[in-house]
């Protein structure tokens, strides 16, 4: 590792460098999505990205010397502690935006760092990638690397499991994106089910989301997520304000009528938010948009042909009722009159056995796993020892 310098580096000021460092490493990866930098830049931003307020973080960056001696970006990492994590799960921290080429000394010595700070900071142990957390991208992509990931969620190249394990990461948690073709001979017998709960339930009604009332809709929204995903292994709480700016951000590219509130007698009991896949757009742009990325960005939306389904949560008391097919209903019929060839759930927990059989009966096939990792951070534990997984 003598020829490979790791630097603790500082958002804004850096994150062009951070950021531009993932072409060097995907540039042989036909799957792997550029990032749109100027929004990266705004993601990275303390002042701009309100999560900054409840977290602390620090970037890392890994140099190696070129053949022309000059000093090459080839790897980023960044440690987070969650300060509402630690009243859930004290002592654990997050790591993401792990990016490296393939070389296991790299990966090590940016691990090495990131758990070095997270010690500091008084963690025991580390979990990810997260980036930062699961409300944002998360998961390492351990099967389904011939295809591109759809908008929002992560790709990565099939040899960083391999040295994933090498460094001493243990699984905790996969997680599953399902396609599903949404004029596939499910549709009658959800059509069914819907009927017969709308029959018993006259007060169950299912609306669009009301554009013009956005921020009073985002509100409804952050309301039945907290309450929807609280119990899920690894779920972060949002703040207000957080969830009013990842909302802001959705609401440039969202189709509202892919998005649908159900409420119960006047009260709204379960979301779904689905986007059109912007990927598809976004690789022909190669995240850029000057000179030409513009074009690519304003007139190619309407060839898109694929449909990330991004939130399908019900309240709790009311996860009884089948409203998880009403409103799949209302989308695949949507979708069904709009040209959508496929469809993709994602992110499932393996542990959600109740929305995987849903969607299977729905015919959905898993189409990629991704996984979540930990490591236990004991006293001089470094990435790759016997004591250092858990």
């Amino acid at each position: 590792m003598s020829d490979i310098e790791i630097r603790a580096i500082a958002h804004p000021k850096d994150t062009v460098a951070f950021v531009e460092s993932w072409r060097h490493i995907y540039r042989d990866d036909p799957q792997w999505v550029p990032p749109i930098t100027f929004e990266r830049k705004a993601f990275f931003h303390p002042d701009k990205n309100p999560y900054f307020e409840v977290a602390t973080v620090q970037c890392f960056m890994a140099y190696q010397q070129s053949a022309r001696g000059r000093p090459r970006a080839v790897g980023t990492i960044a440690a987070t502690v969650d300060h509402h994590y630690q009243d859930h799960e004290a002592g654990t921290g997050f790591f993401g935006f792990f990016e490296f080429i393939e070389d296991e000394a790299v990966a090590r010595g940016l691990l090495a760092a990131a758990c070095d700070w997270l010690r500091e900071q008084g963690m025991t142990s580390v979990i990810g990638p997260f980036n930062f957390t699961s409300n944002h991208e998360f998961g390492l992509l351990v099967d389904g690397f011939d295809t591109p990931p759809t908008a929002a969620n992560p790709h990565n190249s099939a040899y960083f499991p391999v040295i994933y394990e090498k460094l001493g990461l243990r699984k905790v948690m996969d997680w599953y994106a399902y396609d599903i073709d949404p004029a596939g001979p499910q549709i009658e017998r959800m059509r069914r089910v819907t009927e017969r709960l709308l029959r018993n339930h006259p007060e169950i009604r299912v609306r669009p989301l009301d554009m013009k009332r956005f921020d009073a809709e985002a509100e409804l929204l952050h309301d039945i997520y907290n309450d929807a995903w609280s119990h899920n292994w690894g779920h972060v709480q949002v703040t207000d304000a957080e969830f009013q700016h990842l909302a802001r951000n959705f609401k440039s590219f969202i189709d509202p009528s892919f998005c649908f509130v159900a409420e119960i007698s006047g009260e709204a009991a379960a979301l779904s938010v689905c986007f059109p896949d912007l990927n598809q757009v976004v690789m022909k742009a190669k995240g850029r948009i000057f000179p030409t990325g513009w074009y690519h960005l304003l007139f190619g939306r309407k060839k898109i042909d694929r449909l990330r389904v991004f939130m399908l949560g019900v309240k709790r008391q009311y996860q009884h009722l089948p409203i998880g097919a009403l409103m799949y209903l209302k989308t695949w019929e949507r979708a069904r009159e709009t040209g959508v060839r496929i469809a993709e759930a994602s992110l499932i927990l393996e542990t959600n056995t109740r929305m995987r059989g849903a969607i299977e009966k729905m015919g959905g096939v898993i189409s990629k796993t991704y996984r979540s990792y930990e490591l236990a951070l004991g006293a001089g534990a470094r990435p790759g020892d016997e004591r250092g997984g858990s």
